[in-house]
């Protein structure tokens, strides 16, 4: 059963799935602050950096692809409030794991960098979907929502593609070590994501030209006397 829109107890439940949201996805930042800190980090500890935030920025990318689904199967139109923090969490850990590889890994080396995103395939895709998660940030707020009118959801489109390219950037890393379970897994919960929002688009898409064709009919109709 759907809440009451802005009634009390929505309003409640909001705030509290709000503050939940924050601090899930705050966990992996804070175990690897503490492992840091303790040395538990392993005997490759920037190695153990670039993974776990590549980690994060996907799982939370699915996750905030996976609201409008949610949203549409549970009834429950609140969740999609959450689907904003989501989004900006993913671009947190995305840009975190692109500044790993940049201090600690080559050391602002920027002839290097720049010759790893032309000439290494894994990378190049990396720093694509990273790329494409920046006006998605940028353009997070009401104000740019106001500014961009319809504009700002073909735009925002740009998280489907961004969330294939990271995919595929952390499979090929995997695949270097030739253990892919992990990247197997997070392609199914995508790909899965993927064709229910599919699904959704493609009844909505059917349902307009019936909503047209009444319209129509009304419109042609003579008017009772």
């Amino acid at each position: 059963m759907a809440l009451q829109r802005d009634g009390p107890a929505a309003l409640l439940l909001i705030r509290f799935a709000k503050v939940l949201l924050w601090a899930v996805c705050l966990i992996p930042a804070a175990r690897l602050a503490v492992d840091a800190a303790t040395g538990r980090l392993g005997v490759n500890p920037i190695e153990t950096l670039t993974h776990e935030t590549g980690r994060a920025a996907l799982l939370i990318l699915i996750a905030t692809l996976a609201v409008t689904p949610l949203r549409r199967i549970t009834g429950q139109n609140w969740l999609i409030r959450l689907r904003r923090p989501l989004g900006l969490f993913a671009f947190f850990y995305a840009a975190l794991h692109f500044m790993v590889y940049v201090v600690l890994d080559q050391f602002f080396a920027w002839d290097y960098i720049i010759e790893d995103i032309v000439e290494r395939p894994y990378i190049t895709v990396g720093f694509t979907a990273l790329v494409l998660l920046v006006p998605l940030a940028v353009t997070s707020t009401r104000g740019w929502i106001r500014r961009l009118g319809r504009s700002w959801q073909r735009l925002h489109m740009l998280i489907y593609p961004a969330g294939v390219l990271a995919l595929l950037h952390f499979y090929w890393k995997l695949a270097s070590k030739s253990d892919v379970r992990d990247a197997i897994a997070y392609g199914s919960a995508l790909a899965l994501v993927l064709a229910v929002r599919g699904l959704i688009a493609l009844e909505r898409r059917k349902r307009r030209p019936r909503t047209r064709s009444a319209a129509a009919r009304q419109a042609r109709s003579p008017d009772p006397a």
